[in-house]
């Protein structure tokens, strides 16, 4: 499966049955770790072991290709207050149409509508000044309104920032530098990009053989070249021993508490 169509792993709790659980399906992957040619290959058997417990013990998975995506749902209370926004501000328009000479029926009937419930009418000599301060007054509550949206949405920015530094800090770190773009489209085809880096990497090109690279190589020839790195399940274990349980340094979204039910053989 690829990395990102993977669904992400949820934390379990730490109870005597789910690992109970770990420790029933490790005998089972011995025989598929055993025969695992490559680190990418082991890691797939432990991400589909880790997926299988989960579904043990009925924990709550997301969709798989949606583990990044973020949901978008407005709140009610701020779908209300953007509604009055809107009215208030189509509403100054009104007031500040009349108030120009525009005495047009529609126009003359939002004018009664907002002063409606008051003692002011339309034809006092004062007019003007009312409908100034009625359009200050709808300026001042879009302005009080606005700030609500902003406190709640500085405030839940950062909650989310929190919750994620608690849970996956390189995540946060990334989205920091780099912002999550959505809908960001398909991408490029096939075809144009071979043929694009054909056309660079086809072409000969005289690069500049200074006599210091004869000196370098003439250095390096006497270095012992570096024995090959055999990673054993105790090294495995000895690197996520002091490892927090639920967080993945990768894009596997393999968390070390799996690393540490599963050693690899």
């Amino acid at each position: 499966m690829p990395l990102e169509n993977r669904p992400r792993l949820p934390r379990i709790p730490l109870s005597k049955r789910n690992r109970a659980v770990v420790r029933a399906l490790n005998p089972m992957l011995v025989t598929y770790l055993e025969a695992s040619r490559d680190l990418c290959e082991t890691d797939s058997i432990l991400f589909g072991a880790a997926l299988a417990v989960c579904r043990i013990i009925g924990a709550k998975l997301p969709v798989a290709g949606r583990a990044t995506q973020k949901s978008s749902a407005i709140p009610a209370w701020r779908k209300r207050i953007e509604d009055r926004i809107a009215k208030a501000r189509a509403l100054i328009g009104r007031l500040t149409s009349f108030r120009s000479g525009n005495n047009r029926p529609r126009i003359m009937r939002t004018v009664r509508m907002a002063f409606a419930g008051t003692n002011i009418s339309l034809f006092q000599l004062d007019i003007t000044q009312k409908l100034t301060e009625r359009i200050d007054d709808l300026k001042q509550k879009i302005a009080a309104w606005g700030k609500r949206i902003r406190r709640f949405s500085e405030r839940s920015r950062r909650f989310n920032q929190n919750h994620i530094f608690q849970s996956d800090q390189k995540r946060l770190y990334k989205s920091l530098e780099r912002p999550e773009v959505c809908g960001a489209g398909p991408g490029p085809d096939q075809a144009d990009t071979v043929a694009f880096w054909r056309g660079l990497w086809s072409e000969p090109v005289n690069h500049s053989e200074g006599p210091w690279m004869e000196v370098v190589a003439s250095q390096s020839a006497s270095v012992t070249p570096m024995d090959p790195v055999t990673i054993t399940p105790e090294d495995v274990a000895e690197a996520v021993r002091r490892a927090p349980n639920c967080k993945s340094p990768e894009l596997d979204g393999l968390h070390h508490y799996w690393l540490k039910g599963y050693p690899p053989r």
